[in-house]
């Protein structure tokens, strides 16, 4: 759809659903995850309980989980977000998927379940776990689709023994924050192409956008349903395009619980400039952090996505590490634990350039750090 006309669908919908024009959206009021807690559990239900088909739930890893409630229709959209992002992934009418997202409460798996469906594609619902079997039914069945987090990928990938036997073409990774870094080696390891796909549960799940095969580096944002927005995480300002912002999503056609300028916490910039694809909806970068993800350590702001930069650009360490923060003699002290077969000297003098501060680096045998079967654990906080 053309930019004017899917601008002029948006803000014709933003009306509608919530009696504010384009010209007064700035000036409402921002929604947060402390407003659904307040909430809980179905405080923001916008729509009789009886007509809700489905509740799912946020981790609820960063506090009290945050309930979701959906209507039929919207599952129907949910599903459309979804079976886009495959049809991106360049999926189709008897592709066959191989789901390996936690299928429950969380909305990975059964998200891209239905969406994969609505595009008639085959479906495997592995589910997340047995990560032998996983590797097996990817040899066995042939899929050519593989949906889990990026962090399972890879720990799937230990278990695969010949990667030529596998038929996989590409992955719909997201739940999680990953690099360019991280995208290299799943690719290695598996012989596909990884696409970053982007959702968050108060919104709708996973399929608020999606890469596309043809212009890698920027998730499709699904505008008809989600209209985002960038504003400086401290003063709420709008920033201008291209530049990082806090994500803000407001919905425009769900039912249950519609939200009117949410504030994700995520950390990303936004662009409308055109895509090889031929598709006209706003894209949005890698997200880089998050607003309630950035460590303090000795009055030096860190971000996780920083370290992880750092260590994957020396040859010979793994995608997989574990920074544990602790307080000894009223004094922060960060450790940051890697797989691989290097020299931890020129690590620490790295990361230490980079954060500004020093840091024990631990290299460990490959196979030591846990490996996770749904969103990687990178961080533990011990200070409290």
């Amino acid at each position: 759809m053309p930019r004017r006309e899917l601008e002029r669908l948006q803000y014709e919908r933003l009306r509608d659903r919530f009696g504010v024009d384009r010209d007064a959206l700035a000036d409402q009021p921002f929604t947060t995850k402390s407003d659904l807690r307040d909430a809980y559990p179905f405080g923001m239900l916008r729509v009789p309980r009886d007509e809700c088909v489905r509740i799912h739930a946020s981790s609820g890893t960063r506090g009290k989980a945050t309930i979701v409630a959906y209507t039929r229709s919207d599952l129907d959209l949910w599903s459309d977000c979804c079976a886009r992002a495959i049809a991106a992934g360049g999926g189709g009418p008897g592709t066959l998927v191989h789901i390996a997202y936690g299928y429950g409460l969380f909305t990975g798996g059964l998200g891209f379940h239905y969406g994969a469906e609505r595009l008639g594609c085959t479906v495997v619902p592995a589910s997340s776990g047995h990560t032998t079997r996983q590797a097996q039914l990817l040899e066995d069945l042939g899929a050519e689709i593989l949906c889990c987090t990026p962090s399972y990928a890879l720990a799937i990938a230990d278990h695969v023994e010949d990667v030529s036997r596998l038929r996989l073409r590409a992955g719909l990774f997201g739940a999680e924050p990953w690099t360019e870094r991280i995208r290299g080696a799943i690719e290695e390891a598996l012989n596909l192409c990884a696409l970053d796909v982007y959702g968050l549960s108060e919104i709708v799940g996973p399929g608020v956008s999606s890469e596309c095969l043809e212009g890698l580096g920027g998730a499709h944002v699904n505008e008809d349903h989600f209209l985002v927005e960038t504003v400086d995480p401290e003063t709420g300002a709008a920033v201008p395009e291209g530049e990082v912002g806090e994500l803000v999503f407001t919905t425009l056609t769900k039912e249950a619980m519609p939200l009117l300028r949410y504030r994700s916490g995520d950390l990303a910039s936004v662009t409308r400039e055109p895509c090889p694809c031929g598709r006209t909806f706003a894209r949005m970068s890698r997200v880089k952090g998050r607003t309630d993800d950035m460590l303090i350590i000795r009055g030096v702001n860190v971000f996780p996505s920083e370290i992880e930069r750092v260590l994957l650009g020396f040859e010979g360490l793994e995608p997989h590490y574990q920074l544990i923060v602790d307080r000894a003699d009223r004094l922060d002290e960060l450790t940051v634990y890697v797989e691989g077969a290097v020299d931890a000297a020129p690590v620490r003098d790295q990361l230490e350039r980079a954060l500004g501060l020093s840091a024990r680096v631990e290299v460990v045998e490959r196979g030591s750090i846990p490996r996770s079967e749904g969103k990687a654990l990178r961080v533990l906080d011990r200070r409290a």
